[in-house]
């Protein structure tokens, strides 16, 4: 990739559709996860000759920071999130996600894209039919609650390392229906714990090279921006609207999927 200053007064309309991509990436991100399907696809089209990983960890590297101002604004408006949960989580996810991105090179997307196109769909379908999940409370944090919700954590969180796409999604329904019963909280844990499994994957690939960094802090501004706004609507509007906003995503990934399947 070339060096956005370069990008930016040689072809600075395309400097300026990254910017407002990565915003948009941020926004989604902040209130149900899913920004790297839309910052990732233009990144690959606007610099055709770079390899995969170096769009994947630029991405990172962009995520990361808008990713990290949601998680600000969520701990500090909304109450009763399990903060002892959170401590366990995160670095047990950090570490996960290392992991999955050292093993993304040996896996096959191939195989993966379907599976994870079955999983979206069994998110949409079990939400859109079950109007009340999401919106409860949940009072006390049982025992198995929290192994389960570890447990899905490390999973998902390798995962992300791996492949990723619909991780913030995969997190929230994880922590809804094991730890909190709530879609705000659960977005406000899931903000946290894919802070971690950003870190843990920008290690990996910033040891690699794959890493385009003045790219990454320039798209990361516009991130951050996205990422306030969408973290404060989420927050004021409440469940009902990051449950819409979560079905949308899902329908847009499964699309984004079932299209690369065909097209690949």
């Amino acid at each position: 990739m070339t060096d956005f200053l370069i990008l930016l007064s040689d072809r600075p309309v395309l400097a300026g559709v990254l910017l407002v991509v990565a915003a948009f990436a941020g926004w989604i991100d902040a209130v149900v996860g899913g920004g790297g399907l839309v910052l990732i696809p233009v990144l690959l089209v606007a610099f055709p000759a770079a390899a995969p990983a170096t769009a994947l960890g630029t991405n990172k590297a962009v995520a990361v920071w808008g990713t990290l101002s949601a998680s600000v604004s969520y701990l500090r408006r909304t109450r009763g999130i399990p903060v002892r949960f959170l401590a366990m989580a995160v670095p047990i996810a950090a570490v996960c996600a290392g992991l999955g991105a050292l093993a993304a090179s040996a896996v096959s997307k191939d195989w993966m894209r379907p599976m994870v196109l079955v999983l979206l769909l069994a998110v949409g379908i079990w939400v859109a039919l079950r109007p009340g999940f999401g919106s409860g409370h949940a009072s006390t944090l049982r025992r198995s609650g929290v192994i389960a919700g570890l447990v899905a954590a490390a999973a998902i969180a390798f995962y992300d390392g791996i492949f990723g796409p619909g991780t913030g999604t995969f997190l929230i329904m994880a922590f809804t229906a094991l730890v909190t019963g709530d879609f705000l909280r659960s977005a406000a844990m899931a903000k946290v714990v894919n802070l971690a499994t950003n870190i843990g994957s920008i290690a990996v690939f910033a040891a690699g090279g794959h890493v385009v960094w003045l790219l990454a802090i320039a798209l990361a501004v516009a991130n951050v921006i996205g990422a306030q706004i969408g973290a404060r609507m989420a927050i004021s509007r409440g469940s009902g609207f990051v449950r819409i906003v979560l079905l949308v995503a899902v329908v847009a990934m499964v699309g984004k999927l079932g299209y690369d399947m065909v097209a690949g």
